[in-house]
């Protein structure tokens, strides 16, 4: 089944519109005009989170966390996609340590 996307308006916190181009996850109907942006963001901030107190156990001399976000749309409510299907992911962590 080929994914769909289409490009929707998502409301910041502080009002202002942006578009955005999001997968449609699953059979149902496009039926809303805007969705809060904050719907996405707040799984955002658990994945950096969890992320951020993993580096900090391992306490590398450097790290650097590169991930990408895509935005679906899941049960009329916006989803972050981390991973687009079962055989490819968007995340990369380095970590170093000083010898």
């Amino acid at each position: 089944m080929e994914l769909q996307t289409k490009i929707i308006t998502v409301e910041l916190s502080d009002g202002t519109n942006v578009r955005v181009e999001a997968t449609l996850i699953g059979d149902r109907k496009l039926t809303f005009q805007t969705r809060p942006f904050s719907e996405a963001a707040c799984a955002i901030e658990s994945l950096t989170k969890e992320i951020a107190e993993t580096v900090q156990k391992v306490k590398p001399d450097k790290a650097c966390v590169r991930f990408g976000i895509d935005i679906g749309i899941e049960s009329g409510k916006l989803t972050p996609l981390l991973v687009k299907d079962s055989s490819t992911g968007n995340i990369e962590i380095t970590l170093e340590w000083g010898s």
